[in-house]
């Protein structure tokens, strides 16, 4: 596991289709649903003729957290949804997550830092769990 200044990652021990349902099972345990779940290769390849290693984001959302904080904050939703990102590199298996406090220190809002301290635990102990 690392953990870089915005993301949090793993590498993973099984396949990429095996990853992007483990990643969404621990998502569904924990309470998020997959509002978008976007192929980038696949987009890519069609769009503009690369190849590129296997890439899928998922922007996943708890609906209880997301309605607290655009409350407290309107124009949250322009950083909504929490993504996670499991990609392929050199044969290797990925999985990472937004780290929501750097992603949030850029607003000044007291409620909404205390929420991305709760909701990073929560992304940081499903990758921890795929």
């Amino acid at each position: 596991m690392t953990k870089a200044k915005y993301g949090y990652s793993k590498e993973l021990d099984m396949s990429f289709e095996q990853a992007i349902e483990k990643t969404k099972t621990e998502l569904q345990v924990e309470g998020f649903g997959v509002l978008t779940e976007i192929d980038v290769k696949t987009t890519l390849e069609a769009k503009l003729g690369v190849s590129m290693e296997e890439y899928t984001i998922l922007g996943a959302c708890h609906p209880a957290t997301a309605y607290q904080a655009i409350q407290a904050e309107l124009e949250l939703g322009l950083m909504l949804p929490c993504n996670f990102i499991v990609y392929q590199k050199d044969k290797k298996v990925f999985v990472s997550s937004i780290v929501p406090t750097v992603a949030m220190g850029m607003i000044d809002n007291s409620i909404l830092a205390e929420a991305a301290v709760e909701i990073e635990e929560t992304l940081k102990r499903i990758i921890d769990k795929v």
